[in-house]
């Protein structure tokens, strides 16, 4: 009898803290990037953050999407998709807009040019949303051409995963490259951890396909490695060199 009438409040609590989850899940990813949107804004100075996070997470997510199309996994992790997306491309307007403005007499480059030299660092957000365009269009196409065989979807989820889980590699090796964590942000490392973390818990609680645990795993590894990084050359700095200019960075790349 008492479990039936703590029923009435069981069930509507279980159902809230679903909502919580799932609305952490979609727009827990994006937190890490508004101080950061916000320090780019106050600064007009993007040399602190490379777009190329941008790159990685927008072909991550654009993979991800596609996925759903061949194997349906949970609404919230394709709302999760589909809000970094727009975070993504957020950000490479401002870094754009504000590293234009900074630059004197440079030529300008354009997505059309396709010149390798120059990929991924055009003088007009238009150019930007073209290149991203025009590989959703490539993947979509491939994607719908081979939709029909389960090891191209799988391959697909495990590329989309994969490609996330390795965002922070980058940063990984210049930290070690340089035996020095400098002009990098612990705080967006920790809220980085925090966030894989409980990404990762809930895809294993949810049933999510396995890429997407393995490789949340491998991304929590990589977060904890860069903690491990700033620990160790916090208490073992390296001398600088005379004249040696170390270079600001971001998170990653």
């Amino acid at each position: 009898m008492e479990a039936e009438g703590l029923g009435w409040l069981l069930v509507p609590l279980h159902q809230l803290v679903s909502w919580v989850a799932a609305g952490a899940m979609v727009f827990g990813g994006v937190v890490p990037y508004i101080p950061q949107y916000r320090d780019i804004r106050r600064t007009q100075n993007a040399d602190g953050f490379s777009t190329h996070v941008c790159l990685v997470l927008l072909v991550a997510n654009i993979l991800r999407i596609l996925f759903w199309f061949g194997r349906h996994f949970e609404s919230p992790l394709l709302w999760q998709s589909i809000v970094m997306i727009l975070t993504m491309l957020l950000m490479l307007k401002l870094c754009t807009e504000v590293r234009v403005a900074n630059e004197l007499n440079v030529k300008r480059r354009s997505f059309t040019d396709f010149d390798p030299h120059h990929f991924w660092h055009w003088s007009n957000f238009a150019d930007y949303v073209q290149c991203v365009l025009a590989f959703t269009g490539v993947a979509g196409y491939v994607t719908y051409l081979s939709i029909d065989s389960a090891l191209f979807v799988e391959t697909l989820g495990f590329l989309a995963v994969l490609t996330e889980a390795m965002l922070g590699v980058p940063q990984l090796y210049r930290n070690y490259r340089h035996r020095s964590t400098e002009g990098m942000s612990l705080k967006m490392v920790l809220m980085w951890t925090s966030g894989d973390t409980f990404k990762t818990a809930y895809f294993l609680l949810n049933g999510a396909p396995l890429q997407f645990s393995v490789c949340g795993l491998l991304q929590v590894m990589v977060d904890l490695a860069i903690l491990g990084q700033a620990y160790a050359f916090a208490r073992h700095p390296q001398k600088p060199a005379p004249h040696a200019v170390h270079p600001v960075s971001a998170k990653a790349l």
